[in-house]
């Protein structure tokens, strides 16, 4: 497939969401961002600062997780096309 302008935006956004990297307590929650995230609730994220995670580190890992999947995503629709 040819390259595109945005290829080496994609690249750094692989490189600082890696797949797998799941702090504790993090488990179940970043999963269901993954692959249901209109089911996130605030209960969800609540939870979160319970266990004695931080607002920035909830958030991070929230945009970290869903930047992944949505990289799974196009990448699998860019071999669809091939």
């Amino acid at each position: 497939m040819p390259a595109t302008r945005y290829d080496s935006l994609v690249d750094a956004l692989h490189e600082a969401c890696p797949a797998g990297d799941d702090p504790p307590g993090f488990g179940s929650y970043l999963e269901k961002v993954r692959e249901h995230a209109y089911r996130v609730t605030d209960e969800d994220v609540a939870a979160l600062k319970e266990a004695g995670h931080s607002e920035d580190e909830i958030f991070e890992r929230t945009v970290s997780a869903a930047v992944a999947a949505g990289l799974e995503r196009l990448e699998a629709g860019l071999r669809s096309l091939r």
